[in-house]
Parts: structure tokens; C-alpha cells; sequence
């Protein structure tokens, strides 16, 4: 069963990364997060952030086991997810002088 959940794991944090970096690259982002997407490329970078540190924290943290030298990496991992989180947020919101903003 774990070997399931590791493997479920891997491919939704793939699944995110490939996402962020078709945001940035050619500025798609999915159906469902269009309309209050602003700034795809943003939106994107968030999200290559977010899933590079959630991959950190599950495949170094709990996955790995009881293993307390590697705690300060999965935490590391945590603080990734979350400034990817924080980039996300703020694609969402209108971009300030000097930055256009998607129609």
C-alpha cells in the first residue's frame, strides 16, 4: 500500500509541476483557475514552487520514515510549498504599475 501511495504521490506532484511550467511557458492555465488567474506566468512559477517543495517535504519527511536528522529538510520542503502558495496568491490579484494583466 505505501508503495501505491508513493507512487500517487509522485505523479500529482509531477502533474502540478507540468502545469506550472506550461503556465510559464506558454501562459495556460487549467479551465477551472482561468478566470481568476491574472498572471499566468506568475501563477505558474507558484506552482513549480509549491510542487518542488511539497515533493521535498513528503519524499524526505514522511515517507522516508522516523529519521529526525532529516526533519530540518522537510521543513525546508514546508516553507517551498507554502512562498509557492504565496506566488500563487498574488497572480490572482491585479498587477501593479508597469505590470499588465491578462484579459
Amino acid at each position: 500500500m505505501h508503495l501505491y501511495l508513493v507512487g500517487f504521490a509522485a505523479l500529482a506532484m509531477t502533474g502540478a509541476a507540468l502545469m506550472g511550467i506550461a503556465g510559464i511557458v506558454t501562459g495556460w492555465v487549467p479551465p477551472w483557475l482561468r478566470p481568476r488567474v491574472l498572471r499566468p506566468k506568475l501563477w505558474g512559477y507558484g506552482s513549480v514552487v509549491g510542487a518542488a517543495g511539497m515533493s521535498l517535504y513528503m519524499f524526505i519527511g514522511p515517507f522516508r520514515g522516523l529519521d529526525l536528522s532529516m526533519a530540518p529538510f522537510a521543513m525546508t520542503g514546508i516553507a517551498l510549498f507554502i512562498a509557492g502558495m504565496v506566488l500563487q496568491m498574488a497572480a490572482r490579484r491585479p498587477g501593479g504599475p508597469g505590470i499588465p494583466e491578462r484579459r
